[in-house]
């Protein structure tokens, strides 16, 4: 069971099945033997989440990988040309591939590039890409992180988080960012208090998180620092591409 848990089987299997069931007269043309052959030949590959749902594509910590490797496949000729696309291009183009890709994302993802600016800059497709891969991958844990960053700010006991249900979790940065000033959230807090929290936040988050020896030595590099350039840093560390194992 421990190996079925980790690698998501039974979740595949089951999305299978579903499909299966849903367009069964196409698949059954051809026999089911093959039909699951190339539906977990797909997964492999990571070709599986091309246009599907949000709900499927984030349900995985592979999934999650393979999007960000399909978006990179798709769409590096950006980069390659060197256009500079907005926010609502970056979700136009995201949507493309998911058509209920959540914008909100992509906002705080351009908060994560433009260290919190909210003027609508342009953005290069490199800088987008690794702010989105951090952003997306770990969406849970940021939350936490920031939620924590917004108690020390305030001088509020940061020792328990808990990330709430009731929103989703890649609009918290954004509805964090309405609720209180720009330049109340570039003030920055101390360095090693919230590289100490992060610490403790590691040892009992049970979902991916980036590289705690990563985080840290961000976080010793200036005694004070601020949530988005924060991330900003940690979305170009070579170890966090590493871990995701996307790009």
């Amino acid at each position: 069971m421990g190996y079925l848990a980790e690698t998501n089987v039974l979740f595949y299997l089951n999305d299978a099945l579903i499909q299966l069931l849903e367009h069964r007269e196409e698949y059954t043309q051809f026999g089911v033997t093959r039909y699951f052959a190339e539906y977990f030949s797909s997964v492999k590959n990571s070709n599986h989440v091309l246009f599907r749902e949000y709900n499927y594509i984030k349900a995985t910590p592979h999934n999650r990988a393979s999007f960000i490797k399909v978006f990179w496949r798709c769409f590096r000729q950006i980069g390659r040309s060197g256009d500079v696309l907005s926010v609502a291009e970056y979700s136009s183009v995201l949507q493309l591939l998911c058509p209920d890709f959540p914008v909100e994302l992509v906002q705080s993802t351009a908060r994560i590039v433009l260290v919190d600016d909210t003027v609508d800059y342009l953005m290069s497709f490199a800088d987008f890409l690794y702010a989105f891969q951090l952003q997306f991958y770990y969406q849970e844990f940021l939350a936490s992180v920031l939620a924590i960053y917004q108690d020390l700010l305030y001088g509020k006991n940061p020792n328990t988080v808990i990330v709430p249900t009731s929103i989703a979790v890649e609009q918290l940065p954004l509805l964090a960012t309405e609720e209180n000033s720009t330049q109340e959230l570039q003030e920055g807090v101390e360095a090693s208090t919230l590289a100490e929290c992060i610490n403790g936040l590691c040892d009992r988050f049970k979902q991916s998180h980036p590289p705690r020896s990563c985080m840290l030595d961000v976080l010793q590099q200036s005694p004070k620092v601020s949530y988005y350039s924060f991330l900003m840093s940690l979305s170009k560390q070579d170890a966090v591409n590493a871990h995701i194992g996307a790009l």
